[in-house]
């Protein structure tokens, strides 16, 4: 159809910024559990990483984002002091996390199956054209 937008980079970009601001207001309010923004965390490095990998398929998009977050929370077994002053930051807690969990790996695994989904509903295929465009 004319007149939407083609370039599938603009649509990323869209939900990256959608990611994160839902994750943010996830951390603002009480009532939200906090497993909910590890979840929109996983789905905005998704959507990150689809960014970057723009012409790759959809499966290696997944399974490079899952590589990425697993990694974030294994590296979070290493408590040096050096990378504990970063987690102490603002920017160290949202990207390097502070303490590992398990339940962690299934919030970042269900957040990129979210990432996953949405791309087939808005009708990302592997080579990453849109149907509506």
């Amino acid at each position: 159809m004319k007149g939407l937008i083609r370039t599938p980079a603009i649509i990323y970009i869209f939900l990256i910024i959608l990611s994160i601001i839902l994750g943010f207001l996830s951390r603002m309010v009480t009532s939200v559990p906090l497993w909910v923004g590890d979840v929109l965390w996983a789905t905005m490095v998704f959507f990150m990483v689809r960014f970057i990998f723009i012409n790759q398929a959809l499966k290696q998009v997944v399974i490079i984002s899952l590589l990425f977050c697993y990694g974030i929370e294994l590296s979070q077994l290493y408590q040096a002091e050096w990378i504990n002053q970063i987690r102490q930051t603002t920017f160290g807690k949202l990207v390097l996390g502070q303490v590992f969990s398990w339940g962690d790996m299934l919030c970042y695994t269900v957040g990129i199956v979210i990432g996953a989904l949405i791309m087939k509903m808005i009708g990302a295929n592997k080579n990453n054209s849109f149907l509506n465009g």
